[in-house]
């Protein structure tokens, strides 16, 4: 019997054209319901990175102010200090104290050392009679602040690396590069304008300053590639593995030499030897500065760090030198026979260092 349809009887031959019509828009309905379900689909993942968006521009807007403040405060107190100093109500010895009754009575507060406190005298110094600068300096980190004050002689060279800084968002190893090539003398030479400031924007660097760090008591962040901080991390593992009597101190341990910032990579000490074991890690060619750079850590180290109990510090210094792995010791020159003999059956073996060194770069290469 013919079938029925709103009413009306279809033959045969119309029932299959109609089936086949059914067949298609059935198809086709669905081949919609795809693309329009695909669509839907990418709204929420597309709204979800929005907000992500908003809270990371939210975040770097609120470390941004807390720079902005914390480089208010360093201002604050080194207008302090100077006053005190000025008038005659404080002696040199005072800020000494100062820094010791900080540490002692309020431990969790970092930043504020000797050295540092004696840097914000001289950031005050440096900037109070100049109003067309005093805002510059609270849009860059205290870190590039410091380069730029105890690099630059003329008042033109700080003013010229405030604003490039500004403006092309340095971080500290950046800006160091541009003052160690002469820029700003380059560029007078060149007759070209003085950089201006163009729509500002919020520095990623920022975010990486130690002292923004430490101002809010939070974990320590620098500046380093993912490459150089996992090979670092790794190499710590290493080390803590293969010598018992290594106590890990910290990694970018801050030195504080003059106005000016330092970091090693990896500071351990050692319980047998009673000395402070600075590992120096390069990612690139053997050169003989490397070598200087670490002596340097290591004077600045027993003059600082040591305690006088303990011996004289000794440096690692491990490079990668195309497909030789570069492993030295730096000693210092004033050790006896007897302590360098002891040193050195102490200290981890170099064949092992280097097998270890050329398997972190292979693994870290691999991944890459």
């Amino acid at each position: 019997m013919d079938q029925w349809i709103g009413g009306s009887e279809i033959s045969h031959p119309a029932r299959a054209l109609y089936a086949s019509y059914m067949i298609l828009a059935s198809d086709i309905a669905a081949d919609e319901f795809r693309k329009m379900k695909k669509i839907n689909s990418s709204y929420p993942l597309i709204q979800f990175k929005e907000v992500i968006t908003i809270i990371k521009q939210s975040r770097a807007d609120t470390l941004q102010v807390v720079n902005n403040r914390l480089i208010q405060l360093y201002w604050e107190i080194g207008k302090y200090v100077f006053v005190k100093l000025t008038q005659s109500e404080w002696g040199d010895g005072v800020v000494s104290e100062l820094a010791e009754f900080i540490q002692k009575n309020e431990p969790n507060i970092k930043g504020f050392s000797d050295k540092n406190i004696w840097r914000m005298r001289q950031f005050y110094e440096c900037y109070k009679d100049l109003p067309n600068l005093s805002p510059l300096v609270r849009e860059i980190t205290w870190t590039n602040n410091l380069l730029i004050f105890s690099r630059c002689d003329s008042l033109e060279e700080k003013e010229f690396y405030l604003r490039l800084t500004i403006q092309e968002h340095y971080n500290k190893r950046e800006l160091e590069r541009q003052i160690s090539a002469s820029l700003f003398e380059r560029t007078i030479i060149a007759e070209n304008d003085l950089p201006v400031v163009r729509k500002k924007a919020v520095s990623k660097n920022t975010l990486k300053d130690s002292y923004v760090f430490e101002f809010l008591n939070l974990p320590d962040s620098y500046n380093e590639s993912d490459l150089q901080k996992g090979l670092i991390h790794q190499m710590k593992d290493f080390i803590l593995e293969i010598g018992k009597d290594f106590v890990f101190i910290g990694d970018q341990y801050r030195l504080q030499v003059g106005k000016n910032d330092f970091f090693i990579d990896m500071l351990f000490y050692h319980r047998d030897l009673q000395c402070l074991v600075a590992f120096e890690l390069k990612a690139d060619s053997f050169r003989p500065e490397h070598l200087g750079q670490l002596n340097f850590y290591l004077e600045a180290l027993d003059r600082d760090v040591k305690k006088p109990h303990e011996n004289p510090s000794i440096g690692i210094l491990l490079c990668r030198d195309k497909d030789i792995e570069v492993v030295e010791y730096a000693l210092s020159r004033s050790m006896s026979a007897a302590l360098v003999a002891k040193y050195k059956t102490q200290l981890p073996n170099k064949q092992w260092l280097q097998k270890r060194l050329q398997e972190l770069f292979n693994d870290n290469k691999a991944e890459s």
